[in-house]
């Protein structure tokens, strides 16, 4: 049992279900990402870094990449989602397609690379 676990035993069922999925999808994507708690957010990470974070607010889920820059890159790609620098709002009748979630996930996990190099 996880850290996410926990978190998401506390949710109700209908939020759980889509925040489990988008939970799946991103540990498909990425295989080996750790489940932590970050910022009270549940959170994957890839090599010690925090690529997607997720949480269930009363309309929407709220999507994470720890980045600033990557719906600045993608913003094109996210149709009517609204979002700011750093938050990505998925409504609870709109769920995001696998498609632009590994999208996210690809874009943020790039920078990670990036950033493990140049060091």
């Amino acid at each position: 049992m996880s850290v996410i676990d926990d978190y998401l035993k506390k949710i109700e069922p209908a939020k759980r279900k889509q925040l489990q999925r988008i939970r799946t999808l991103a540990k498909e994507a990425v295989t080996g990402a750790e489940e932590v708690i970050s910022y009270g957010i549940p959170t994957l990470t890839y090599r010690g870094k925090p690529f997607l974070g997720f949480y269930a607010h009363a309309k929407h889920i709220g999507l994470y990449p720890f980045s600033g820059q990557v719906f600045k890159t993608i913003q094109e790609q996210l149709g009517d989602y609204t979002f700011s620098s750093g938050a990505l709002r998925i409504p609870y009748d709109d769920p995001i397609s696998k498609r632009l979630l590994r999208k996210i996930i690809s874009v943020r996990l790039k920078a990670i690379r990036e950033q493990l190099t140049t060091k």
